[in-house]
């Protein structure tokens, strides 16, 4: 059975599994590790587990970061904001109709990645041969949408905080705005939008509390409806064939007397007069 430890790469990002065979790490650590992307630094979440079967291949964890590694990440940076600065450069000059996000180097600088926005797909291959002359290696141009956007920048929120999405959120759920009508909520879309201009991930906080209290109560009131139920029990009384009985009997004989009047009574009000010959 493989050793599986959780590792982020990035502040509120996903955690993803990794192989730890064979490297003594606990939770807390700084590792390299071999992602899709290439060799990156990330920070071990989750301690050490076992896993019986596991669905897919898992990429493995190559050592601790070193003092090398730290170095090599801090010249890193460096490069990313020279990658960035060109990038914007070219997308001027070309003309594209799209905003550069953010830029991330690999720690073995065998890829650049590209983050950006756009309100519809962009022909960037132009743009690619631009970048792949200038730093010599491969290039990775990837589309995002707002909400992404907001939580690579980060910023404050209506409420005066730091945004959720880029503190302690780690992926985006729907948010309708049903969930502002069902708290009672002013439909005002300048308060109910965030710096990103979607609807505030905050609304759905408030929902699905209430959705869970109102669950409660329905059950609640289901439950006291039906001991009613089951605590009630039918009075029998005597019945006089002849319809001048007690009780039960009595009772029945009225309703229908009753009946027939308002019948009588609706039937003449719906009769349609006759013509006047």
């Amino acid at each position: 059975m493989p050793e599986v430890i959780g590792v982020r790469f990035k502040p509120c990002g996903k955690i993803y599994d990794f192989e730890a065979d064979g490297v003594d790490v606990n939770e807390g650590d700084l590792v390299v590790v071999d992602s899709e992307l290439g060799l990156n630094i990330g920070s071990v979440i989750i301690g050490r587990y076992t896993v019986e079967d596991y669905k897919r291949e898992l990429k493995k964890i190559i050592r601790k970061v070193t003092e090398e590694d730290i170095q090599q990440k801090q010249e890193n940076r460096k490069l990313e904001i020279e990658a960035r600065d060109y990038c914007l450069e070219r997308v001027m000059a070309r003309g594209l109709p799209m905003k550069l996000v953010s830029t991330e180097v690999t720690l073995d600088r065998k890829r650049f990645i590209f983050y950006f926005t756009a309100e519809r797909r962009i022909d960037f291959r132009e743009l690619v041969k631009d970048l792949a002359a200038k730093f010599k290696t491969r290039i990775e141009m990837r589309q995002i949408g707002v909400r992404d956007e907001a939580k690579l920048i980060g910023g404050l929120g209506l409420c005066g905080r730091e945004l959720c999405c880029s503190r302690f959120l780690t992926s985006f759920e729907p948010v309708s705005i049903k969930m502002a009508k069902r708290q009672e909520l002013v439909l005002n879309t300048d308060k109910l939008s965030g710096v990103c201009g979607r609807l505030m991930c905050c609304l759905g906080y408030e929902y699905d509390k209430i959705t869970r209290e109102e669950v409660t109560i329905q059950e609640e009131e289901t439950i006291s409806i039906s001991e009613e139920v089951e605590a009630f029990e039918p009075v029998v009384a005597s019945v006089d064939t002849h319809g001048a009985g007690e009780g039960e009997g009595q009772e029945r004989k009225e309703q229908k007397e009753e009946y027939s009047k308002k019948f009588i009574k609706y039937g003449k009000k719906r009769r349609r007069r006759s013509p006047k010959k």
